[in-house]
């Protein structure tokens, strides 16, 4: 476990205490030149810049939940009802398919023009959904849509990671943070609001005075550093990008539709599961050959970064227990309205971002790798509390547990990312940032067809012998059936509510074995010390980097 991850690096801190030699020793880029300090180093010029990454992250973040409650007046008007779903998934592929795309292209060619084009594209993609005829076009046009999403998710976070030290880092991540946890709350409120007293599309017209406002703050007040001309010409590995871009979606097409549009063992599947596995072999071969891969070796070959990656991909893997099944839970089994159960989940986002905001004290003391150890330790015990709460319980049992759910992965999260983003360059960040996002929304997407086929079992199970006939099958048809409880007799719907609650025990108890998981990736993996980039910058200077920490 100890080790340096091949690095020259010594130590795991949290703080950024070392100075560099007048602001002259810049962190080498790929070319042998230096790499340029963070994007802005005063107080005063960081401001609009981080108003403009709050807004960008805030188009991105508060875009599933505010379409998800329009669902029904968009299918009552475009028709569609057996596709739809592909409105989010449709989304989620496009994002997360061109992460490592937009972290290589912003680490060769500059965060800024990568951002812009992001907000643009999503702009766009913004106004042609609001234009769709009909689900078809609209389904197309939220695809574009993510294409401009996952330049906005991975950019924001590394020119959050440009802009402040290490020691300030935690700032603005927490800042970020309260974004996503706004989003969550905010979201489903205007989307009702626009759905119920306006029309379903200025959900998506909303997004043009946001996305105005943060494109002309990073026009106006976003100024990258020049970088020393390369001597060759950079060069994009489009073919390894295509190549990516290829696997992932048919992947992700593979998990998402598996179990839901077709069988698990059908042809669809494991044909699309087999060309996947083609394709990503082919990637590899693409990628070792390439000049600029997209995907570099060095990611998976450095301890800290692979072991980040495969801890974050664990963690979107156990998000799916509480973002996916627990609104169900509650209204299924506790009996709450829609409302009631976006609250349940909601304290998770209220602690989330005050554990992430708190967590610098804690990893400067003990280090980023022992605090995400803590956090998820946590994480594991709380996931582990939920099948013991009693049948059928209070509403605050499972909201204090979220509660403590989010404070603990607060903990673990936010250490990770600034650890991590810490021990790489400017010409590196980029890439680094956006592998550790792709692994987290690809452990999303496993997650949610690995523990979908998990609660649909159960069911099946536990309604095999069901002491009355008639009952629906599958999670959602018995969550619909449970909406009109007049139509079953007393006892077919305490039958259905139990078959729920065991469900969605099963599932936590899955989401606490990805906990054990990242602790694995964590303990077994991961250096004792991050090989950290302590960056000092003063105004108008070039920052300086030396590598210093102390043990965690």
């Amino acid at each position: 476990m100890g080790g340096t991850d091949g690095k020259n690096g010594t130590g795991d801190t949290g703080a950024g205490t070392g100075t560099g030699s007048g602001g002259t020793g810049a962190d080498p880029g790929p070319d042998g030149t230096s790499a340029p300090p963070p994007a802005l180093t005063t107080p005063r010029g960081r401001r609009p810049v981080v108003a403009a990454l709050m807004l960008g992250m805030a188009l991105a973040a508060i875009d599933g939940t505010i379409v998800s409650t329009a669902v029904p007046q968009i299918v009552g008007d475009l028709g569609g009802f057996t596709v739809f779903s592909w409105l989010f998934s449709g989304y989620l592929l496009a994002v997360t398919v061109t992460l490592p795309l937009y972290g290589k292209l912003s680490d060769t060619f500059g965060r800024k023009p990568v951002l812009i084009a992001g907000i643009i594209l999503f702009l766009i993609g913004s106004v042609l959904c609001a234009a769709a005829w009909n689900m078809a076009a609209l389904i197309a046009f939220r695809i574009v849509q993510g294409l401009g999403g996952g330049a906005l998710q991975g950019t924001v976070q590394t020119i959050a990671a440009d802009l402040y030290p290490l020691k300030e880092r935690p700032r603005i991540q927490a800042k970020l943070s309260t974004v996503w946890a706004t989003s969550a709350v905010a979201g489903p409120v205007v989307g009702g609001l626009l759905a119920g007293y306006a029309d379903w599309r200025w959900i998506f017209l909303i997004n043009l005075p946001v996305g105005a406002v943060a494109l002309w703050l990073v026009v106006r007040h976003l100024h990258e550093p020049s970088r020393p001309r390369p001597a060759a010409r950079p060069r994009v590995d489009w073919a390894g990008a295509l190549a990516v871009f290829a696997t992932g979606t048919l992947l992700l097409t593979a998990l998402v539709q598996g179990g839901v549009a077709w069988p698990w063992l059908s042809a669809p599947s494991l044909g699309l599961f087999s060309i996947s596995a083609v394709l990503a072999a082919l990637t590899v071969v693409i990628e070792r050959r390439a000049a600029e891969p997209i995907i570099p070796g060095w990611v998976w070959r450095r301890r800290t970064i692979a072991s980040v990656n495969l801890a974050l991909g664990a963690m979107g893997l156990l998000m799916v227990a509480p973002t996916v099944f627990l609104p169900t839970y509650a209204q299924s089994v506790l009996g709450l309205g829609p409302i009631a159960a976006g609250f349940v989940l909601s304290v998770m986002t209220l602690s989330w971002p005050v554990a992430a905001a708190f967590s610098d004290r804690v990893y400067n003391r003990i280090g980023f790798r022992r605090t995400a150890i803590t956090g998820m330790s946590a994480a594991l015990l709380i996931l582990l509390a939920f099948p013991l709460l009693p049948y059928p319980g209070e509403p605050w049992h499972p909201a204090l547990l979220m509660l403590l759910l989010g404070a603990a992965l607060g903990l673990f999260q936010l250490p990770l990312i600034v650890g991590v983003q810490s021990t790489v360059g400017w010409a590196e960040r980029g890439t680094t940032t956006a592998s550790v996002l792709f692994c987290r929304q690809v452990g999303q997407s496993i997650g949610a067809a690995l523990f979908g086929a998990v609660a649909n079992g159960v069911l099946a199970g536990r309604l095999l012998d069901a002491p009355v006939t008639g009952l629906p099958d599958g999670l959602d048809a018995v969550a619909r059936a449970l909406e009109d409880p007049g139509a079953l007799s007393a006892a077919a719907t305490d039958h259905l509510r139990r078959a729920v609650d065991a469900a969605v025990d099963h599932v936590y108890i899955g989401a606490a074995g990805a906990a054990a998981l990242a602790l694995l990736a964590l303990i077994v993996l991961a250096p004792r010390r991050f090989p950290v980039i302590t960056e000092a910058a003063a105004p108008g200077t070039a920052g300086a980097a030396d590598r210093q920490g102390t043990p965690s």
